[in-house]
């Protein structure tokens, strides 16, 4: 039984701000640099978790790519994809109270073609972020490894990404692609189901998840009614909220997988996200 996630793979430079940015002078700051991009932390979430995880993507054929993949094997995560091109970076501004501000610039990820249907060999659930979707060769290798996925009966869920994302795409468009996909869980923050409201109406034809930060997380129907609502465990210090929802994607979908019904998942969920939070980062190496 085999996760895969297919996406961004990408070096994050964690910018961790000691104020305010003071525009056109100097303004203090820790600097570090992570393992990043959305698929990459879900599937290191997923084998965290217990699973068996496969990464699949367009990383660099430089140093940096050697790096990023060396630490997803360390982290039990198979790589599957294509190598050319520059590794794709990204500058996350984390602010004194965790939030987070991005400067992307994603090199490689969006030239993941063509798509190879034994990327899902052994596969029992296929995650796709948003990211993924949109721009370049990645999103019409994205779509049709989905069309395999269904023709393999391989279990689809997909991840909002990001309230930019759902802006640029449009959130009326978004609601058709997932209207034809049907996946079986779509996972969305506060803010990403809050653009998708308009557009959802009556409900979609998938299972809702919305994370809302230390508030509960809510699941919502095909109908559009909720059924569920269950409050993660509080934390005491957040030291960074990067890729805690990838953290929670992947804790979450790793209890599907085996079995584990909604709740279970979810709780899941909510401690991989809390091990992330306790790290710099979309680490892992947190305790409960």
């Amino acid at each position: 039984m085999t996760i895969c996630v297919i996406g961004d793979l990408v070096e994050d430079v964690v910018v961790q701000l000691n104020g305010t940015p003071r525009r056109g002078t100097d303004t203090a700051a820790t600097i570090s640099r992570h393992r990043g991009g959305s698929a990459a932390n879900v599937a290191v979430a997923a084998a965290a978790a217990g699973s068996s995880a496969r990464f699949i993507g367009s990383v660099g054929s430089d140093p940096t790519g050697d790096r990023l993949i060396a630490e997803l094997r360390t982290c039990g995560v198979e790589f599957e994809g294509r190598r050319h091109g520059i590794t794709g970076s990204i500058v996350v501004l984390v602010e004194p109270d965790g939030e987070r501000s991005f400067l992307s610039d994603r090199g490689t990820c969006v030239q993941l073609s063509p798509s190879d249907s034994r990327w899902l060999d052994d596969a029992t659930w296929l995650h796709v972020p948003a990211y993924s979707l949109f721009g370049g060769p990645l999103a019409e290798t994205t779509l049709r490894l989905i069309g395999d996925a269904i023709d393999q009966s391989v279990e689809i869920s997909i991840s909002t990404s990001s309230v930019a994302v759902l802006e640029e795409y449009g959130p009326q468009a978004f609601a058709r692609l997932i209207d034809e996909v049907r996946p079986s869980w779509l996972i969305a923050n506060r803010s990403e189901a809050d653009v998708l409201t308009s557009a959802i109406r009556g409900g979609l034809n998938t299972t809702i998840v919305v994370t809302d930060g230390p508030k509960p997380t809510i699941v919502i129907d095909r109908n559009g009614h909720e059924t569920l609502r269950l409050l993660p465990s509080a934390i005491s210090e957040v030291v960074d909220t990067t890729g805690a929802g990838d953290a929670f994607t992947g804790g979450m979908i790793s209890a599907l997988a085996t079995g584990m019904g909604p709740s279970e998942a979810i709780d899941q969920g909510h401690r991989l996200a809390r091990r992330s939070l306790r790290s710099h980062g979309a680490d892992l190496s947190a305790g409960d």
